[in-house]
């Protein structure tokens, strides 16, 4: 008999502090309706000083080890998608969640593929559970970008916040249940597009890091602005073609949360209603690999979303990654 993965629960944890357009005025100079007019952010949330990714990453598992009806001794794989990991390089922010969550012997690890790391690590869960190899596997997207934020650099300080989710992904052996098609992709030839310099082997941790600010994220805004939209519009639109499936189809249209610019032309150009589109931008800014999973949890805990609903997810990221995802939504095994 075939096994599926399952898309069966969502949790999320976001910081309680805001950082609002108008505190930003305050430190660089921008004003908050620039900021609105060509982001759609209106505020952010920060994690206090002492609130690792982990801890973030942590909260969330939690909620979505219990919302899927599982004990977390059934979870037998934890994959952490990050690009603010507790720790350089190890250990990895996976073994830390996995500790605080109270899970032991179980295999964990790190995905690095920025803002797509959700979408990639549902890859990675399904390709191991219709393997055989796992039956119960827990992502978790967590992401503590204020500590690689420059508050000095008007253009990166603007754009991104704070916060985590996570999901359980199961066996199953109901074909309804199951992913309906899932792709991602790469392209490293853009890797300065989106690039935190160092610590690293091309930029060593040493003195000089620090003094030109290596340490900070990077980008290049107008350049990375036009290739997101193009490449995530035509990801979209080929995932639709080849399963035979129309935009007025989905239910539950879920962009990468960066900008309202890119999501709203995205969503034009598939035909997309305001319904169907979901926009978490606004309050949360973005959150790189938590941004998605975030959203799905601000749909489920409004009661939005339904069980066997068709979700797509879509997503691109430093890297430069990219992933598109049909997933419907299989809180309750059949």
């Amino acid at each position: 008999m075939a096994v599926y993965a399952s898309f069966r629960s969502i949790g999320a944890y976001v910081p309680e502090k805001i950082l609002s357009n108008s505190d930003l005025e305050k430190m660089v100079d921008t004003t908050d309706e620039w900021i609105v007019k060509r982001t759609g952010i209106k505020e952010r949330h920060i994690a206090d000083e002492h609130i690792s990714t982990s801890d973030m990453g942590a909260m969330a598992a939690r909620v979505a080890i219990e919302r899927s009806g599982l004990d977390k001794s059934d979870i037998d794989l934890i994959i952490c998608a990050t690009v603010t990991p507790d720790y350089f390089n190890m250990p990895s922010t996976a073994c830390i969640i996995s500790d605080k969550i109270g899970i032991s012997n179980v295999q964990a690890f790190d995905i690095s593929a920025a803002c797509s790391g959700f979408v990639y690590s549902l890859t990675i869960a399904k390709a191991f559970i219709e393997s055989g190899m796992k039956k119960n596997v827990l992502i978790v997207g967590a992401e503590k970008f204020s500590s690689i934020v420059d508050y000095t650099d008007r253009s990166t300080c603007i754009l991104f916040g704070d916060g985590a989710g996570a999901a359980v992904i199961s066996a199953t052996t109901n074909k309804s249940e199951a992913f309906v098609d899932i792709h991602a992709s790469a392209d490293g030839s853009y890797a300065d597009f989106l690039v935190t310099p160092a610590p690293g082997s091309v930029h060593p941790a040493n003195q000089k890091m620090l003094d030109e600010k290596l340490n900070f994220v990077q980008m290049k805004g107008n350049e990375t602005f036009k290739l997101a939209v193009k490449t995530l519009t035509k990801d979209v639109v080929d995932i639709l073609k080849n399963n035979n499936i129309k935009p007025s189809e989905i239910k539950h249209f879920i962009p990468h949360q960066a900008n309202y610019r890119i999501i709203k032309a995205v969503g034009d150009a598939l035909g997309m209603k305001d319904e169907q589109v979901v926009l978490t931008v606004q309050k949360y800014g973005n959150t790189s690999a938590a941004s998605i999973p975030m959203a799905i949890n601000d749909i489920y805990e409004s009661g939005r979303l339904k069980e066997g609903e068709l979700m797509l997810l879509d997503t691109f990221g430093g890297g430069l990654t990219w992933a598109s995802a049909l997933i419907p939504f299989a809180p309750k095994a059949k």
